[in-house]
Formats: C-alpha cells, sequence, structure tokens
C-alpha cells in the first residue's frame, strides 16, 4: 500500500501553526465603519433589517466614533438622513451648511479629530424626494451633467465641514473628474476620493434603504452597473484613476468577488470591498436562527474580501470586529 509522501495537513494541525502560514490577515486597520446619522433623533434609533445596527443622533455619533477609534478601525463613512419634509428635487439638505450629513462630519471631527479617516458619501439619494443619486430632467430620468454640478457642491460643503476623504457613489459618468475639480478650486487639495468604481445594480441593498429613510421611486438600473458585466468594471476603473481616484471601491462584496479580484489586479490605487446591508442583514438573521457561528461567519466573509484583494473593508461589524482582533493578537 502506498501513503502519500507529501502531507498538507501537517501545517493545520494546531492553531499556532494555522496562524503561522496565514497566507492574509485581517487586522483592524483594514476596516472602515459606515454609519448613518439622523436628523430628527435625540436617541439612536434601531434599524429594524439590520439588528445591531442604528440611525445616530449627533451626540451617539461622537460616542461611536470614539468607539471605532479606540478600537484601531481606521475610517467612518457617514451617511446623512434628514427630516423628510426637507427632502426636495435637487436634494438640498446635501449642500446646506446645517445639513445633517455635514452637522454629523463637523460632530465626528471635534471628537476623533485625525484620529479616524472621516469619510461622508457624496450623492443625492438620501436628500432627494424622489430617491435617486441624481438629478431628474423632464422626462423622470436621471440627467448625468446636470447631477455632476449638485456633486460639485456638495463635494465642497462636505470637506468645509472636515471630511478628509468624499466618496463619490452615485455611478454618474464624470464624476471623479467633476468632484476633484471643484475640490482644487475651493482649496481642498488634499480631501481625497475613494471612488466607488464598480457599484452594481443589486439586491443585497434593501436593509440600507430603510436606514436612510429612502424615498425611491422606480430602480437604478440606468446608472449602476448590471450584475453580468464584468469587462466594464475595468473601464470604470480606467475612467476613475484617470480623473483622480485617489482609492477605488467594488461594492457589493460577497456577490462580486471576482470582480474585485480584477480590480484589484489592475489598480495602481488602494482599493475598498463594501459587505453592504443586505450581507449583513443576511447572517445576522441566520445567526440568530442557530443556522451558523456568527463569530467564524463574520470572520470568514471578512477574510473572503482581504484574500480577494481588497486592502480595505467596510462593514457594519467593524468596530466589533476589530475588538475581537485585538484581544485575540493579545
Amino acid at each position: 500500500m502506498s501513503f502519500p509522501q507529501v502531507r498538507p495537513r501537517r501545517l493545520r494541525t494546531t492553531p499556532a501553526m494555522r496562524r503561522m502560514v496565514a497566507e492574509h490577515r485581517l487586522h483592524p486597520a483594514n476596516l472602515i465603519l459606515p454609519a448613518f446619522v439622523r436628523e430628527d433623533v435625540d436617541e439612536p434609533v434601531p434599524i429594524g433589517s439590520m439588528p445591531g445596527v442604528v440611525q445616530h443622533s449627533v451626540d451617539s455619533l461622537r460616542k461611536a466614533a470614539v468607539e471605532a477609534a479606540d478600537a484601531g478601525v481606521s475610517g467612518i463613512m457617514l451617511f446623512g438622513v434628514p427630516e423628510e419634509a426637507k427632502k426636495d428635487a435637487v436634494g438640498s439638505p446635501g449642500t446646506d451648511p446645517d445639513g445633517i450629513l455635514q452637522r454629523g462630519l463637523r460632530a465626528v471631527r471635534e471628537e476623533v479629530g485625525d484620529a479616524l479617516v472621516v469619510m461622508s458619501d457624496l450623492c443625492l439619494d438620501e436628500v432627494t424626494d424622489h430617491g435617486h443619486c441624481g438629478v431628474l430632467d423632464e422626462a423622470g430620468r436621471v440627467d448625468n451633467d446636470a447631477t455632476l454640478e449638485r456633486y460639485a457642491e456638495m463635494a465642497v460643503a462636505q470637506a468645509e465641514a472636515g471630511a478628509h476623504v468624499l466618496g463619490p457613489s452615485g455611478m454618474m459618468d464624470g464624476q471623479v473628474g467633476h468632484a476633484r475639480r471643484a475640490l482644487d478650486a475651493a482649496g481642498h487639495q488634499d480631501v481625497a476620493l475613494m471612488a466607488y468604481t464598480a457599484k452594481y445594480a443589486s439586491a443585497f441593498y434593501g436593509p440600507f434603504r430603510e436606514a436612510v429613510n429612502s424615498s425611491l421611486k422606480g430602480d437604478r438600473k440606468t446608472y449602476q452597473q448590471d450584475p453580468p458585466n464584468a469587462r466594464e468594471a475595468l473601464r470604470e476603473l480606467e475612467l476613475d484613476v484617470a480623473e483622480g481616484a485617489d482609492l477605488v471601491m467594488v461594492k457589493p462584496g460577497l456577490p462580486y468577488l471576482d470582480i474585485l479580484r480584477a480590480v484589484a489586479d489592475a489598480s495602481p490605487v488602494p482599493v475598498a470591498a463594501y459587505q453592504i446591508s443586505g450581507e449583513y442583514a443576511m447572517v445576522e438573521a441566520a445567526a440568530e436562527r442557530g443556522w451558523i457561528d456568527r463569530e467564524r461567519a463574520i470572520d470568514e466573509t471578512l477574510t473572503a474580501f482581504v484574500r480577494a484583494g481588497a486592502g480595505l473593508v467596510l462593514t457594519y461589524w467593524a468596530t466589533e470586529h476589530a475588538r475581537r482582533l485585538r484581544a485575540a493578537a493579545g
């Protein structure tokens, strides 16, 4: 009888051995915490479809930012949730210096300074009464170039409120270059842009729409990428980098690991992945029912992004998992 001479199992025998030969390691510095700040509340409001995630008040957002920084998380990405009555067709709260996102940015910077990279979502979907990521024309279609003008104004407002990084997420053609020119003209050359380079029209955004009190009518298929397309993501990458993107992102995460790998292999700038609301909700729901081991599932999914090429991962588990990583490291 012939037995194997090569035995890969030798390197799996103990936890210490597996740890020593691990090819990819997740670190708290890989993590970015997405957070929602809501205008009309004094206390955090739980999000039903995302157990453990809340719409923050400005005060609770301050606390969440401190906790993230203390855990070693690198950044926090803010999304503003204005009062319904303030939403309009052009997203006026997005450029109002006292709009909720700008107030949240100032509060976080006051609280943590540069201890976190403070990021903000550069998009109109949370602040328009129609819920689309852009300005609509007379036929009800998203007007790409009119939207760019609004993005430019929003970029300056967010930079002036203290954002270190802006995340143009609307998938408008030319959005990175337009925002870059506006920032530079206003003297904000040091504010970076993290392009949502490959953002797909996904079924996994549902809980997020609850989180931002979305007013969306219709869908976003005319501007977000079509799920069957992969080569298109590399074209978007080339354009975003040429327009001045400092970082790029793939969103969603798990259903698009192939896209993440392709973007990571081609990108000359750091690459992020966004573990979105639907991914989070699925794990939490299955864990609540006892169908999966929650902590192992979190670790496994986050490691998958790093293995596929992401240097940064936006995840609602950022602070929790960063603490767990630090505890495991001793």
